[in-house]
């Protein structure tokens, strides 16, 4: 998908992001310049309803592993 819209991967990532509701902000985190410049980018990458089509069906088949944080970081979730 990054190389079809020339955009690179977290361009795309980001612009998928933006699609989802009016109301989510993504706030990615750098320290590099170039890479604060290419995260604005990401809101000239126009994503086609085909592309998000093409994005989900392909996040679908992603098998999601392992556990998102250690089971001591997990105790402490909404205490």
């Amino acid at each position: 998908m990054a190389v079809k819209k020339q955009a690179s991967p977290a361009q795309i990532a980001l612009g998928w992001v933006l699609t989802q509701k009016p109301w989510i902000v993504p706030i990615p985190g750098t320290t590099k310049l170039h890479r604060l410049e290419e995260n604005l980018a990401s809101v000239q990458v126009e994503l086609s309803s085909d592309d998000l089509l093409e994005i989900e069906h392909a996040a679908s088949q992603i098998t999601i592993e392992g556990r998102r944080y250690s089971e001591g970081s997990q105790r402490m979730i909404d205490r």
